[in-house]
């Protein structure tokens, strides 16, 4: 079965978690990158970011390589901004038609998932969800999450 991780990082979170996934399933990582990358420090960064999920705007991205088509599990993974997932998908979901594919959701966040996992469920809807998971806070112990995400992970292949 061929696997492949989708997701898009902006403090490194969502790396982290995808970076394990794809050592524990073999599976190969598509980062999302934006052209323009957002403005100033942490707290103007998260404000950008949450404007660009209120209103709705698709970020130009960057070049990517590898065709989710080719693919039959996909995970895919997101920071929580603005209790929904990144803007960069939105982008990503208007160029990209994934049908027919087992998916497995996965978000990152220091508080809450509010609609994350439900938003991108819809963005999805052809295909067959077999899993979901929150990652609260990865970087508080990463011996700790490393652990979750290899027992999460485990149990979807």
């Amino acid at each position: 079965m061929k696997i492949l991780i989708i997701y898009y990082s902006l403090d490194g979170h969502t790396r982290f978690v995808a970076g394990k996934i794809a050592s524990i399933s073999g599976g190969d990582l598509l980062e999302l990158s934006t052209v323009k990358q957002l403005p100033g420090g942490n707290l103007v960064k998260h404000f950008w970011g949450g404007k660009q999920v209120i209103t709705g705007e698709k970020p130009e991205l960057l070049p990517f390589s590898k065709n989710p088509a080719d693919y039959d599990l996909i995970f895919i993974g997101t920071p929580v901004w603005a209790f929904s997932y990144v803007p960069a998908f939105k982008t990503f979901f208007g160029r990209i038609k994934i049908s027919g594919k087992k998916i497995a959701l996965f978000c990152t966040n220091g508080g809450a998932p509010g609609a994350t996992l439900k938003n991108l469920k819809k963005e999805l809807s052809d295909n067959q969800m077999i899993g979901e998971q929150d990652f609260k806070n990865p970087f508080t112990d990463r011996n700790q999450s490393a652990a979750a995400v290899e027992k999460w992970v485990k149990e979807l292949i």
